[in-house]
C-alpha cells in the first residue's frame, strides 16, 4: 500500500513525498524494497504504528525500568494495545539482569535506591501479547555543507565524527550532506570507519535547500522500523528549498521520524529559522539545539546520544477507526505514581489514499492537501 501525500505553502502548492506518506506506518517484519536505492517507488502498507517515547523526571533525568503495561495509547481517543515494546540501549545497559536501573542519574527521583518498574510493582511481566526486545536504532546525519557552514567546517566535521564513534555499536548510521543539492555519502551502516570517511570528503557547497534535502532524507528513513532519527547540522537559513518546513514536519511525524537539529547560530541570530526548528523537532518527538561553539556543538550531540539511547520504541496496530485523515496519538503514563513524569512523542499522523511514490514526483507542484483536522 503506497502514499500519497501533498503540501500546501500558503498561497502555493506542492506535493511532497506525500505530506504525509502515510507510511504511516510500516508493516511489521521486512520491508519490501530499499528506500535508499534511486530509482525508487516508495510502497508502505498502513498496519503498524510506531512509536518513540522519552520519559523524564521534572530534572530531565531519563526514567528507565518501565514495562508494556505502564503505557496508555489512544488514538483519535480509541484505547490501543501495544504490539511490540523496546527499550533503549542505554536503559539496558544501565540496568541489572531485573532491569533495575544501577545509575543513579537514571531513576526516578522518588528513590534513586531502587529500580524504576512498573506502577504495579513488576519488573518483568509484559503486557499479554507485547514482544519485548531491544536494538539499536536506525541514525542519518544531514550535513549543511552551503556556504554558510564554511568558516566552522573543519569544526563542524569534528563534531560530527566524535558524535559516530560514540554510538552504540548496534545502531546504524547513514551521512549525508546537502547544499543545493543532497548528497548520500554513506548508506545505513554499522561501520563507523566508512560513515567517518564520509564526513571528512565533504566540500562546500553553495546555497542551502534544508527542506528539500530533509524531506528526500525522511523518506529514505521511512519504511524502517524500530527507533529511528535524522540528526541535521545546519549553519543558516534555508534559501533554496521549494518546499516548506511544515510539510517536512509533518511526514517526519507521520512516518515516526524523530528530527533533531543542531544549529551553530543563536536563536536570536535567525528567528526565523529558529521557531521552525523549534517547531519540528517539538513535533516530532526530537529537540533543537542552537550552539554558538565548537563545545556547544559537541554538548548537543552528546544529548542527541543520550536521548536516543534513553527511548521506549512502542508499536501497535490501530483499532478500527472511521477517521482517513490527521489521527492524533495520546501518550499516558499508568498508574497516580507516575503521572509526576514527562512524557515526549509525536501526537499523530495523517491516513492518507493508496498511492506511489517516486524520487522525481517528490518535489512536483499538485493538488493542496486539507488542512489538519
Amino acid at each position: 500500500m503506497g502514499v500519497h501525500i501533498a503540501m500546501n505553502k500558503g498561497h502555493k502548492t506542492f506535493a511532497v513525498i506525500g505530506k504525509c506518506i502515510s507510511v504511516l506506518l510500516l508493516i511489521a517484519g521486512e520491508p519490501s524494497f530499499v528506500a535508499q536505492d534511486e530509482p525508487t517507488h516508495l510502497r508502505v502498507n498502513v498496519d503498524l504504528v510506531q512509536l518513540s517515547i522519552a520519559v523524564t523526571d521534572r530534572k530531565g533525568n531519563y526514567v528507565g525500568g518501565l514495562r508494556p503495561e505502564d503505557f496508555v495509547i489512544t488514538e483519535d481517543k480509541i484505547p490501543q494495545k501495544i504490539a511490540n515494546f523496546e527499550e533503549g540501549s542505554e536503559m539496558v545497559r544501565e540496568s541489572g539482569p531485573d532491569h533495575k536501573l544501577q545509575s543513579p542519574a537514571h531513576v526516578p527521583e522518588a528513590d534513586q535506591t531502587k529500580a524504576a518498574p512498573s506502577s504495579t510493582g513488576a519488573k518483568t511481566s509484559p503486557v499479554s501479547g507485547a514482544n519485548i526486545s531491544v536494538s539499536g536504532a536506525n541514525i542519518f546525519i544531514l550535513f549543511d555543507t552551503s556556504n554558510y557552514m564554511y568558516r566552522g567546517f573543519v569544526y563542524a566535521q569534528d563534531a560530527i565524527s566524535d558524535f559516530v564513534r560514540s554510538m552504540d555499536d548496534a545502531s546504524r548510521i547513514a551521512f549525508y550532506s546537502y547544499s543545493r543539492d543532497l548528497s548520500r555519502a554513506a548508506q545505513l551502516t554499522e561501520d563507523r570507519f566508512r560513515v567517518v570517511s564520509g564526513v571528512r570528503s565533504t566540500v562546500a557547497g553553495d546555497d542551502a535547500a534544508l527542506y528539500n534535502s530533509l524531506l528526500l532524507t525522511v523518506k529514505d528513513a521511512a519504511p524502517l522500523t524500530g527507533r529511528k532519527a535524522i540528526v541535521v547540522f545546519s549553519n543558516g537559513p534555508d534559501n533554496a528549498s521549494s518546499v516548506p518546513p511544515e510539510d517536512v514536519a509533518e511526514l517526519a511525524q507521520s512516518t515516526g521520524t524523530i528530527v533533531y537539529i543542531v544549529s551553530t547560530r543563536l536563536a536570536q541570530d535567525d528567528p526565523v529559522s529558529a521557531a521552525s526548528f523549534e517547531r519540528m523537532s517539538k513535533e516530532t518527538g526530537g529537540k533543537a539545539y542552537f550552539a554558538g561553539n565548537w563545545s556547544k556543538e559537541k554538548q548537543a550531540f552528546t544529548s542527541i546520544r543520550e536521548d536516543l539511547g534513553h527511548l521506549y520504541s512502542i508499536s501497535y496496530y490501530p483499532q478500527p477507526n472511521p477517521n482517513r485523515g490527521w489521527r492524533t496519538i495520546s501518550v499516558k503514563l499508568a498508574g497516580t505514581n507516575l503521572q509526576k513524569y514527562h512524557i515526549r512523542t509525536r501526537d499523530g499522523y495523517r491516513l492518507m489514499q493508496q498511492a506511489t511514490i517516486t524520487n522525481e514526483s517528490l518535489l512536483t507542484p499538485g493538488p493542496e492537501l486539507a488542512p489538519r483536522k
